[in-house]
């Protein structure tokens, strides 16, 4: 008989712990498997364990879909607050009317959304996330076209879609029909021991990935066209010309990483310009067109070409559009002096201030002029310009044509502060140093012109004709590489998601072994990656065809072999695969 004992984990008639296992330390909590009181205690994930933990939550496609709504979201007050990328006049404007909110919005930077560190922060993300989910996926779908569909499980009747009949043919042969017919509707097949094993639908997860690459050539595109893109904008009267250098521009803008010998080399000029509208009904005075009839050059010595551009129909030359964005008309005006002398004689664009086309603006006589005393003097006129001109109706034009053309004159004197090194716009008079011309009854002179009249200045200080009209257009030259590769990013994105909704992956097996009475028994089985009725219905479909190269056997006779299943109809498959009984839903 042993004296040995042995201490084992304590049971319900036993101590937790006897007294001399207090006395083991370390040694003795080794021995039992009691777990000890106390607060648990977390392995800890170190800076790998916390790098990896980030890495899994930012590639999670919960992560890019909240990073994806956040930048949409983001997007909307680049729409709604004037940005100082596409119009300062207006960010301007905004910060003078809401004093209280523009310091807020600009601290923010809302006055330029697309450029600030937020959406960057947001956009940067979103583009890190989109690799993180795509190259792991893409390398698993790798590993999964160059495997084979798995072979058919043991029990094909508790997948979704079964059906079964006997038949006379062998089992080989069966089997060779079944894997030529699976493989004719394009199923990738092969042979699994006793039965076909075939998968279908690979293009659902082409169409994933797509997708996702689609985002990324999207983004792509936008940050390249943001940071090389150039936009600027030339108003040309007809006759004269634009060549695509920077000083040429009225206004500029460009990226950050944009240089002026990324302009594209080319000139052209506005030969006429033809606009028509509705003369009645209640789309009176709307624009039917807008021609501008342009001769072009591409590079320095490239041969004239003749080209019209439409709204919406630009000029393409290289990487850069030439968009018709605007139109008005430009008064001719000749100025003499107390002499005789012509001290100014130009066209004069006037900007429209309504939709037919009332248009106002200033003629400057900078240099050249003196008055009837022989002082030189500058000259500022402020024009009124009515196209249509109706009596009754002075402050506004009444159709958009050249139908009735007036132009209404209000002449100053003195000094037009061009040199005080204060920038001032071309449409704006600035009378601060300037002197009303008086007329016979010590009013301010006005006068009101038609084509061919003149308007005298009184004391001898000059003349001011009318010398007809002619019309002005304003285009935009834009250059913003990748726009080709954004729309294709944007045609790919639909197509890959809708290759991902609607095309299911879905696999087929086919079993045909031996039965009991020597008779084939032929199993057929499907299972979709998603509940849909398309599997049954196409696994009917196969079981029909596959039935016709091998036609079902007579069932057993019930007398001769009682054991026999007389529950599936060997005569023929249903067509209507429905769900096994059993089945999982």
């Amino acid at each position: 008989m042993s004296n040995t004992t042995t201490t084992g984990a304590p049971t319900g008639d036993t101590p937790a712990a006897a007294p001399d296992d207090q006395d083991l330390g370390a040694a003795g909590s080794q021995l039992s498997t009691a777990p000890e009181e106390g607060p648990p205690t977390l392995p800890s994930l170190g800076v790998v364990g916390w790098a990896r933990w980030f890495w899994r939550q930012l590639t999670s496609m919960r992560v890019a879909l909240l990073l994806l709504l956040l930048l949409a979201l983001g997007a909307i007050p680049g729409s709604l607050i004037p940005q100082t990328g596409n119009d300062a006049t207006k960010v301007a404007e905004f910060q003078d009317d809401h004093p209280t909110l523009a310091p807020i919005y600009d601290k923010l930077g809302l006055f330029h959304v697309y450029g600030s560190v937020w959406f960057s922060a947001i956009y940067i993300l979103l583009f890190v996330s989109l690799i993180g989910c795509i190259v792991p996926r893409t390398w698993q779908f790798t590993g999964q076209l160059r495997g084979r569909p798995p072979g058919a499980p043991r029990r094909l009747t508790r997948l979704p879609a079964y059906t079964t009949w006997r038949t006379e043919a062998e089992p080989e042969q069966v089997r060779e029909a079944a894997l030529a017919l699976l493989k004719k509707r394009r199923f990738r097949a092969h042979l699994a021991g006793d039965a076909v094993a075939a998968e279908k639908g690979y293009l659902r997860e082409v169409g994933n990935l797509a997708f996702h690459i689609a985002l990324i050539v999207m983004l792509t595109a936008f940050a390249w066209g943001q940071l090389f893109k150039s936009e600027g904008n030339k108003l040309l009267v007809e006759g004269n010309g634009f060549s695509n250098t920077l000083i040429s521009y009225d206004d500029f803008k460009s990226g950050n990483l944009f240089s002026t010998d990324d302009l594209t080399p080319f000139s052209f000029s506005l030969n006429d310009f033809t606009g028509t509208y509705e003369v009645s009904g209640p789309n009176k005075g709307t624009a039917r067109t807008f021609k501008a009839s342009l001769t072009y050059s591409e590079g320095a010595y490239g041969k004239d070409r003749k080209t019209v551009v439409e709204v919406n129909h630009p000029l393409e030359i290289g990487d850069s559009k030439v968009y018709l964005t605007a139109h008005g008309y430009a008064p001719v005006i000749t100025v003499r002096d107390g002499k005789g002398e012509v001290v100014f004689q130009d066209a004069v664009p006037l900007l429209p201030l309504d939709s037919n086309v009332t248009s106002s603006g200033v003629i400057k006589v900078l240099d050249g002029y003196k008055n009837a005393k022989g002082v030189s003097e500058q000259l500022g006129i402020q024009a009124f310009f009515l196209p249509s001109y109706a009596e009754g109706n002075e402050t506004a034009s009444t159709f958009p044509a050249l139908l009735n053309p007036v132009l209404n004159l209000e002449p100053y004197h003195g000094d037009l502060g061009v040199n005080s090194g204060i920038p001032q716009s071309v449409y704006q008079l600035d009378k601060t140093h300037m002197k009303e011309f008086k007329d016979s009854k010590d009013l301010q002179l006005r006068g009101n012109l038609t084509p061919g009249e003149t308007l005298t200045l009184p004391d001898g200080a000059g003349s001011i004709t009318y010398e007809g009209t002619k019309e002005w257009a304003n285009f935009q030259v834009t250059q913003q590489p990748g726009s080709g590769w954004a729309l294709g990013g944007a045609l790919a994105a639909i197509f890959g998601l809708a290759g991902s909704l609607f095309i299911q992956r879905r696999r087929v097996w086919v079993r045909a072994v031996k039965g009991a009475d020597g008779v084939t028994v032929v199993e057929m089985a499907g299972l979709g990656r998603s509940e849909s009725a398309k599997v049954p219905e196409e696994l009917g479909d196969l079981a029909g065809l596959l039935y016709d190269r091998a036609p079902g056997a007579p069932d057993p006779d019930p007398a001769s072999d009682p054991d026999a299943d007389a529950t599936h109809d060997a005569t023929t498959p249903d067509p209507h695969v429905v769900p096994a009984e059993g089945a999982e839903k």
